[in-house]
């Protein structure tokens, strides 16, 4: 294995560490904001990413994808403990809807500065030192990786934010019918999921991740 093969797979590991570690602190800080200490209590408001490490969806799936060849990578942290109902005395539904919508806007923030960053750069290839090739790997992983969890996450699908910011705009407008559905839905979440994962249905489920993919690149 070659010296670029190996910066492309750290500056890979890094990158998808900082999405999905970055977007669990979010939620945990945002509560925090309005007056939710469970996480800060728990340690989980740290950068250490040994606190925020699940074995399957940080290590096992990222590796398995990867090694597989797979055309995207997609994986996820421990979640964050968050004690809605304190939210919500302090800062009401909307506070909810902001603890909800926080690894999303992280996401998406982040894919914007890195998509900027990396257009001071004409191309990758021309690149000199592996440093800087390092650098420039590490923005357009950065910039791909922050794309699909923050767009996926916007997918109104339980248990994902999307639901979660769906059901706090329902239940502030009143429409408690779409409320008490998300909530019935909560044990089909991962099925739907699947469904829309690995079937042909997948074409449809990522066509908006790859066309905002290509706008930022």
């Amino acid at each position: 294995m070659d010296t670029i093969h190996l910066l492309e797979i750290a500056a890979t590991i890094l990158a998808l560490l900082v999405a999905i570690i970055g977007h669990e602190i979010m939620h945990g800080y945002v509560a925090y904001l309005h007056g939710d200490t469970t996480a800060k209590n728990a340690g989980r408001l740290s950068i250490n990413p040994l606190k925020h490490v699940d074995p399957v969806g940080t290590l096992l799936v990222p590796a398995v994808l990867y090694f597989s060849g797979a055309p995207f990578m997609f994986g996820w942290a421990k979640p964050v403990p968050i004690f809605i109902p304190t939210v919500v005395r302090n800062a009401g539904l909307k506070g909810a809807l902001h603890v909800a919508l926080a690894g999303i806007a992280y996401n998406f923030t982040l894919a914007i500065v890195c998509s900027l960053a990396f257009s001071m750069f004409k191309d990758i290839h021309a690149v000199d030192g592996y440093l800087s090739y390092f650098l420039v790997y590490f923005l357009v992983q950065s910039m791909i990786y922050n794309v699909v969890l923050g767009m996926f996450n916007l997918y109104p699908i339980p248990p994902l934010d999307g639901s979660h910011a769906l059901s706090y705009v329902a239940a502030m407008l009143g429409w408690n019918t779409i409320v008490d559905f998300l909530e019935s839905m909560q044990r089909y979440g991962m099925l739907i999921l699947m469904l829309f994962i690995a079937t042909p249905l997948s074409k449809y489920f990522f066509a908006p991740i790859h066309y905002v993919i290509r706008l930022l690149y």
